[in-house]
């Protein structure tokens, strides 16, 4: 089973991930990707507390260690990072394999020189590039907060930017 959920989302791990995404694709443990967090005892404790799974918050590096354990693993996992430039480097430099093609944007949050895709999903030129390599590399990208609400796909979110 393996990967079977890949998300960017700026708060890592919230009640929209741990209920409602979790929810319409059930998986046995999640995955955050973030150095800072990883290597912050009181967020890890934060983002841990706010799961009802089997919670791990590693390092960039501590995941590509472990990465092909959760890969080859009968366990189904959710992978999130904190922002898309790091899941393109997951995705296509490192060619982590996962067992969706979709690409699920949570809450991105706006900041100076951000242009808004969907409802509090807000990206900077340089997450332009790294969604471009995502979908270069054949992944669909969804710009959706929770499964019921409207989403965004970059397929037509990409024309603002040309």
């Amino acid at each position: 089973m393996a990967i079977s959920f890949i998300r960017c989302d700026d708060r890592i791990i919230h009640g929209q991930v741990v209920v409602r995404w979790a929810t319409e694709y059930p998986c046995d443990g999640i995955i955050a990707v973030n150095d800072k967090a990883a290597n912050n005892d009181v967020i890890k404790t934060a983002l841990k507390s706010a799961s009802t799974k089997k919670t791990f918050i590693w390092t960039y590096d501590q995941f590509k260690s472990k990465m092909h354990e959760a890969i080859k693993s009968e366990k189904k996992y959710f992978v999130i990072t904190k922002e898309p430039i790091l899941m393109a480097k997951l995705l296509v430099d490192d060619n982590m394999q996962v067992n969706t093609k979709v690409l699920n944007i949570g809450p991105q949050s706006a900041k100076v020189g951000t242009v808004n895709i969907n409802k509090n999903a807000d990206i900077t030129k340089e997450e332009v590039e790294a969604y471009e390599k995502i979908h270069h590399a054949g992944y669909e990208i969804s710009f959706q907060l929770v499964p019921d609400i409207n989403k965004v796909l970059w397929e037509k979110a990409r024309n603002k930017f040309k």
